[in-house]
């Protein structure tokens, strides 16, 4: 299907273009959000009637997200979620749920506008895509972390993707790594004790 583009749409065209479309993508996106008109006759005397309002209310929009952009610039999120000792999560992030702690933050942002390729699924630092308008872009900071501490030591360029959960535990010594000698007074000790209590059976 052959349409004109009422805003930019990513490398497709701009506003004013006439491209050819996938029916389906027209359908079910382009037409029904006012993001394209049908090309015909009709069509496009109406948007050469409307095209400076149509690009003055584009302008508008862009300047809007620039302003949004600059406040979400460098931002950074905390999601606390449990996870396992290599870092996997148990469930992972989604782009609502981004969408969501960013709201909650304070900023206005929805979950459409979360370029996000698939779901987070470990912990760590993941760099995440906002595309606040066809012209306009900025990258957050997502912070995956199993507790706040974890977080801000995360933040800091820990490597923290797996965690030790035995740090409390005595650590394994290897026989190769204990002295002969010592190996050997400690044999003696034994047998020395065994000795004496050979010694006090015969006494009984």
């Amino acid at each position: 299907m052959k349409v004109i583009l009422l805003e930019r749409i990513g490398r497709l065209g701009t506003i004013g273009d006439e491209v050819n479309v996938k029916d389906g993508f027209a359908r079910n996106f382009l037409l029904p959000q006012g993001k394209a008109l049908r090309a015909s006759d009709a069509n496009r005397a109406k948007f050469e009637a409307q095209r400076q309002v149509i690009e003055a209310r584009n302008a508008e929009r862009r300047s809007e997200a620039e302003k949004i952009a600059s406040d979400l610039d460098g931002k950074a999120i905390v999601m606390v979620r449990q996870a396992g000792e290599t870092g996997q999560l148990y469930g992972s992030v989604s782009a609502r749920d981004i969408a969501d702690a960013l709201v909650a933050d304070g900023e206005n942002v929805e979950r459409s506008q979360v370029d996000l390729a698939g779901p987070i699924k470990t912990v760590g630092l993941h760099i995440v895509p906002l595309v606040l308008h066809a012209e306009v872009s900025v990258n957050v900071t997502i912070n995956v972390a199993r507790s706040a501490d974890e977080a801000e030591r995360q933040a800091a360029g820990e490597d923290l993707s797996r965690k030790d959960y035995n740090d409390e535990a005595e650590p394994f010594v290897s026989l190769a790594d204990v002295d002969e000698e010592d190996l050997e007074d400690d044999r003696g000790s034994e047998t020395a004790e065994a000795a004496e209590e050979a010694e006090r059976q015969e006494d009984a």
